[in-house]
């Protein structure tokens, strides 16, 4: 069980806590490369990791060819996310994913699929992956993803308030979308990909929060740039000091280009490097992924029989 915590509310737009604040980018880079190489998680803890990581994982299908059916298939895989067979080798009664995230016309069938799992349905919105539709309609998606059962909204900031520094602007529309959102989670997209350069990302990062952000998230999956180890330490060390300034706890989200139990293995160390156990937990943390559910399952699998199957021994739905 895991201690339950206030909503984070956000703050006013505060601009002396970021607006001087620059990342030393070849020292970031230094201690993100230094952070695989700091543990060593083997054997039994390692597969506890792992087992640790798929509950952090935000199933996703984004696909401009989705179908009822396969998300119905990817509800199925959220439910039972390891062969039964490898779940009674390690001790292990049931486990689920994080979340499903799926467009909004998806949100109604995942719902239906994941009914009395207790897995929540999380959609992206607000125009995704650009961000680029009138504020209006990106509201109105956020109301419609709500009113369909998804309890996890995945927004797109407007990247230009971050180029031009224009960040009362990016404020102003996360308040309004957080508000849209109601009782469901905010999770902030900042698709650091497009914002060139790591001070932009911490800004960005810090802006997200004080709008009210429950999650900050790195990427779409979409960007030619996704998730790394700097850009992701830079979000982590924002979300650290927004913690010390408030006493809010915000969660942080990695997404794009993470598929392998290796990439699970480095984004669990950096959350225990730089702010502790509590932010391993999912309620604080998760990973847009879909492919890296089966090679986990891979890994596990290994770890038991010291054997490496097939792939396709691990199908994804």
């Amino acid at each position: 069980m895991t201690d339950h915590f206030p909503r984070p509310e956000g703050t006013p737009l505060t601009l002396d806590w970021f607006e001087t604040h620059a990342v030393n980018l070849s020292a970031a880079q230094r201690r993100a490369a230094s952070l695989p190489t700091r543990r060593s998680v083997k054997k039994d803890w390692q597969a506890a990791w792992l087992l640790r990581a798929i509950t952090c994982i935000d199933l996703t299908t984004l696909a401009g060819d989705d179908t009822e059916g396969r998300v119905q298939r990817l509800c199925a895989k959220a439910k039972a996310p390891v062969r039964a067979d490898i779940l009674e080798a390690l001790g292990i009664e049931r486990l689920t994913v994080g979340a499903v995230c799926v467009y909004p016309t998806m949100v109604g069938h995942a719902v239906k699929a994941l009914e009395g799992s207790g897995i929540p349905v999380a959609s992206v919105a607000t125009g995704f992956p650009a961000g680029l539709t009138p504020l209006p309609l990106r509201l109105g998606e956020i109301r419609y993803a709500v009113e369909q059962g998804a309890k996890e909204i995945d927004i797109v900031i407007t990247r230009e308030h971050v180029l031009r520094g224009n960040w009362s602007a990016l404020y102003d529309e996360m308040r309004q979308m957080r508000e849209a959102c109601g009782d469901a989670h905010m999770k902030a997209i900042l698709a650091t990909g497009d914002l060139k350069t790591l001070s932009n990302v911490y800004k960005a990062s810090v802006v997200a929060m004080q709008a009210g952000s429950d999650f900050i998230k790195t990427s779409t999956g979409k960007e030619d740039v996704n998730a790394t180890l700097p850009v992701s330490l830079t979000m982590v060390r924002a979300l650290r000091d927004y913690k010390d300034r408030t006493g809010q706890m915000v969660g942080f989200k990695p997404a794009g280009g993470l598929k392998t139990a290796k990439d699970a293995m480095n984004w669990l160390i950096l959350m225990k490097e730089e702010l502790g156990t509590r932010f391993m937990m999912p309620d604080l943390f998760r990973i847009g992924a879909s492919s890296m559910l089966g090679d986990i399952e891979r890994q596990l699998e290994h770890h038991i029989t010291g054997r490496y199957s097939a792939a396709n021994r691990h199908a994804l739905a």
